[in-house]
């Protein structure tokens, strides 16, 4: 939402990881750079610059959009969830568990991905993950390990009944 506009900035009110921030913009201001310069939150990397690598990854209204190529007004009246907003998610701790980081750099995108898409498709199979993992691009690992927090997370997920309960320990 648009609360005052100056002129060169633009005051909005965006909703991200829950909270509704009043922030300082340019209308040519990426969502990426609004996250990381006026709210610290730097969990999305800038790195290519074009949407070709995924590590600025993250979810509007719960689809994984690349935050370099989107502008901050077209998020206005929009949920954003960085990976700083993923605390709890099952795929981070799965990440940590099966090993599926190596320098760090790509890892919040590659979570915040598959964070969707466990929640979109909590019963994928290997063909849809390939398919959801071509998304981000990661330098240091064979991907391997990757797929296999992603499983893991899946696994745990379908686990879990309608009231959020581990059915393996019933």
């Amino acid at each position: 939402m648009i609360v005052s506009n100056t002129g060169k900035y633009t005051v909005v009110s965006l909703l991200v990881n829950g909270s509704s921030q009043d922030i300082m913009i340019r209308s040519a201001d990426t969502l990426l750079c609004t996250l990381r310069n006026q709210l610290g939150l730097t969990g999305a990397k800038q790195a290519c610059g074009n949407g070709d690598c995924g590590a600025c990854t993250v979810l509007v209204d719960g689809k994984p959009m690349h935050s370099c190529l989107l502008l901050t007004m077209e998020a206005l009246n929009s949920g954003i969830t960085t990976i700083e907003g993923l605390r709890h998610s099952p795929v981070r701790q799965a990440f940590v568990d099966n090993w599926a980081i190596q320098c760090g750099y790509c890892t919040p995108g590659f979570i915040v991905n598959g964070h969707a898409l466990v929640t979109e498709h909590p019963d994928a199979e290997d063909e849809r993950i390939e398919e959801w993992l071509q998304s981000n691009l990661c330098r240091c690992t064979g991907y391997q390990e990757i797929k296999d927090a992603i499983k893991s997370a899946l696994n745990a997920n379908n686990l879990l009944d309608s009231n959020g309960i581990d059915t393996a320990e019933q």
